[in-house]
């Protein structure tokens, strides 16, 4: 799914093996952040885009 938020358009996946969200910034699919909500993993993603 993709997410746009005022800052960032991002893409939010769940990793079922570590059971961890994994948020990919859809401009640059190097940054990307994990977190064990979305919205942990969303403000990750914020601190390095």
């Amino acid at each position: 799914m993709t997410f746009y938020n005022t800052e960032l358009k991002y893409r939010v996946t769940l990793d079922t093996e570590l059971n961890v969200f994994v948020v990919i910034n859809q401009d640059n699919a190097d940054q990307f952040a994990t977190g064990v909500t979305i919205e942990q993993a969303v403000q990750e993603l914020k601190k390095i885009a």
